[in-house]
């Protein structure tokens, strides 16, 4: 075949087969319809776009960071080693989300634990959409709230302005739904955004860990409309983390509690607790969200059993997770039986190797310190760990229900040093029932 034959070929090949490449259609109207005899679009005309102003709707669309994630890079085996039915599930979910891109109606809503998927897909639509010519937004939802607030103090485009923008984009893609601050502003702003979608139909995508029964009443109402909204579950298990890792003692715990996020931590119902006391929940809970974004020195969070210092605890590890940290998530009696484990001839972990990993984790979680073991040989164990995390400075947390004079004497000087380490006291009662024993913990200043 010769080159000018070629790229004859090439170029009928790009020829729209509806309008035959004209750009143009009439439609199929009755005579009496008023738009009889004229012209529309063809498809493949509204979704041509010149270079720059692809460029212009990419760079408006904030995904820059997400570039990557498209339906081509989205491995429908998750990992090796997941089971028929988590397969299934992704295979599912990218097929539900690819339905949507190629014809972008309705809301489409991605449930899953941390890391199963969901950005991808919701990042894939919106990758998809951009390059079809439809104006796109995507933003976590934190980030939404952080947006929107910086207006007010901005030189640029007044909340008004953002909030409308934000209202009536094209395709808006809300990812993690359920991590934003939940303020009485935040909800009410968030309910007002997904309330206006909802009522106009707009084309909107949404990811969140969270389940219906942990969403605001008026939010779970919408995203039930099975008319509107097509809910996908995905059951698969944190991409991020390597299937060898499953039974990693140290990993493990923390898979075990990849559903504790801050976004279904309960602040309770304020008319069921005393002011003190859901005023006290909720500075631990934010404090405990600021942590988790820039975790540096030492929070302990003291409490009865069941005031929800674990969730938090979780909630911290899982949030750095996502930020791409490897964080050890390890209940302090069983991170000792790990320990003594490795000295069995069958055990296929170093001592040495735990040890070491244990010490200098870039963030520990030490979940129910001070209900292990107290033999010498324990104690030590614990101290050796205090005590190089204490001189590297190195981010920890720890949860325990008992006092601090019950501690070793060691340990205890270390946790009280107030340039290094606050502690926290959950005065809240137990969440399961009960009240449990009244706990005072000797404490610092606190920082609330």
């Amino acid at each position: 075949m010769t080159s000018s034959a070629t790229k004859k070929q090439s170029k009928d090949s790009r020829i729209c087969p509806i309008c035959g490449g004209v750009g143009w259609l009439r439609r199929d109207l009755p005579v009496s319809d008023p738009d009889f005899g004229q012209l529309v679009r063809c498809v493949c005309k509204e979704n041509e776009l010149n270079r720059s102003e692809q460029e212009h709707l990419y760079s408006a669309s904030n995904l820059d960071s997400f570039k990557e994630m498209t339906f081509n890079s989205f491995s429908v085996q998750g990992r090796l080693g997941l089971g028929d039915e988590q397969i299934h599930s992704l295979q599912y979910a990218l097929s539900q989300a690819q339905k949507f891109a190629a014809s972008p109606r309705g809301w489409l809503v991605l449930m899953g634990t941390y890391g199963c998927g969901k950005t991808h897909l919701a990042a894939a639509v919106a990758n998809a959409c951009v390059e079809f010519g439809m104006r796109t937004f995507f933003l976590t939802v934190p980030d939404l709230m952080d947006w929107l607030r910086n207006s007010f103090d901005s030189a640029g485009a007044s909340f008004e302005e953002r909030f409308e923008e934000i209202r009536n984009i094209g395709l808006l893609v809300l990812d993690d739904l359920g991590a934003q601050n939940t303020t009485k502003w935040a909800n009410e702003k968030l309910f007002q955004i997904i309330d206006y979608r909802y009522v106009r139909k707009l084309p909107t995508v949404i990811t969140t860990n969270l389940t219906l029964e942990d969403m605001d009443d008026r939010i779970r109402s919408r995203l039930q409309d099975p008319d509107l909204c097509t809910r996908v579950r995905i059951s698969a298990p944190d991409y991020r983390a390597p299937i060898k890792d499953s039974k990693d003692p140290l990993v493990y715990q923390l898979l075990l509690l990849s559903d504790r996020s801050f976004g279904n931590f309960s602040l309770r119902e304020p008319e069921r607790l005393e002011t003190e006391v859901q005023s006290n929940l909720e500075n631990v809970f934010r404090t405990a969200q600021q942590y988790a974004e820039n975790p540096q020195g030492w929070l302990v969070l003291t409490g009865n059993y069941g005031c929800g210092k674990t969730h938090l605890a979780a909630a911290i590890g899982n949030y750095r997770k996502g930020m791409g940290d490897d964080p050890i998530f390890v209940v302090v009696p069983d991170l000792l039986d790990h320990l003594r484990a490795t000295f069995s001839p069958s055990s296929n972990i170093s001592y040495d190797n735990m040890f070491n990993r244990v010490k200098s984790a870039p963030v520990l979680i030490l979940d129910d310190l001070g209900t292990q073991s107290a033999t010498p040989w324990a104690r030590e164990k614990l101290y050796q760990i205090f005590n190089e995390r204490y001189n590297a400075k190195l981010p920890t947390i720890i949860t325990m229900s008992g006092n601090l004079a019950d501690l070793d004497a060691r340990i205890r000087s270390r946790m009280l040093d107030t340039r290094l380490c606050t502690i926290y006291e959950i005065i809240a009662p137990s969440y399961r029932g009960g009240s449990g024993t009244s706990v005072k913990p000797r404490k610092p200043k606190s920082r609330i």
